[in-house]
């Protein structure tokens, strides 16, 4: 059962979330800025805040693999092993996605999809029913924040809410893990 406090933060979110605006919150990796990755408008948003060109794909999460098959077209076998065996956070780029907005596939068609251990992001995403968009929170070729008080002021003052919990606390120093399956069940380490 969550906290009180985490509860009050998942509400907030999702009044946002609901409206399509854009929240800026803590991950199992680094601070993130995230949106309805169903409404393509919000998601060009989060590209204009970051300052990012719009062939970029982005990472969504979702808060079971259960939901996986709802947003990728297909899903190689290979992806049970990786989720079961992989411990640290894992982000898997599927080859082609579905359901979600048209401006966060990669120019192939494929998504990016991470399920975090995280307790605030997974009752997020069950709570909302959807994906998030989980985008770095900084701007485009910066480096990412591994704290609050890395964020730049720019992009706290863009976005439409902002989770008050973990301002405190350093993320892991390194963004999760990429790995690239193809249809054939073959997959490259795209960040290691």
């Amino acid at each position: 059962m969550i906290s009180e406090v985490l509860k009050r933060e998942v509400i907030a979110c999702l009044n946002i979330l609901n409206s399509g605006g854009i929240i800026l919150y803590p991950t199992d990796t680094i601070w993130g800025i995230g949106c309805d990755a169903t409404r393509p408008e919000a998601v060009s948003r989060i590209y204009r805040i970051k300052k990012r060109i719009g062939s970029k794909s982005q990472i969504v999460l979702l808060d079971s693999p259960k939901k996986l098959p709802i947003y990728v077209e297909h899903i190689p076998l290979i992806t049970w092993d990786l989720l079961k065996n992989i411990t640290t956070p894992l982000t898997i780029i599927y080859p082609k996605g579905k359901n979600l907005a048209h401006n966060l596939l990669g120019e192939d068609g494929s998504i990016a999809i991470r399920i975090p251990d995280h307790e605030f992001c997974r009752e997020l995403v069950k709570e909302f029913g959807k994906p998030i968009v989980s985008t770095s929170a900084n701007l485009s070729g910066k480096d990412s924040p591994h704290a609050f008080s890395d964020i730049n002021p720019a992009i706290i003052r863009q976005v439409d809410y902002t989770v008050g919990i973990n301002h405190d606390t350093l993320t892991p120093s390194r963004a999760s893990r990429m790995i690239k399956i193809y249809d054939n069940g073959e997959f490259n380490v795209i960040r290691p």
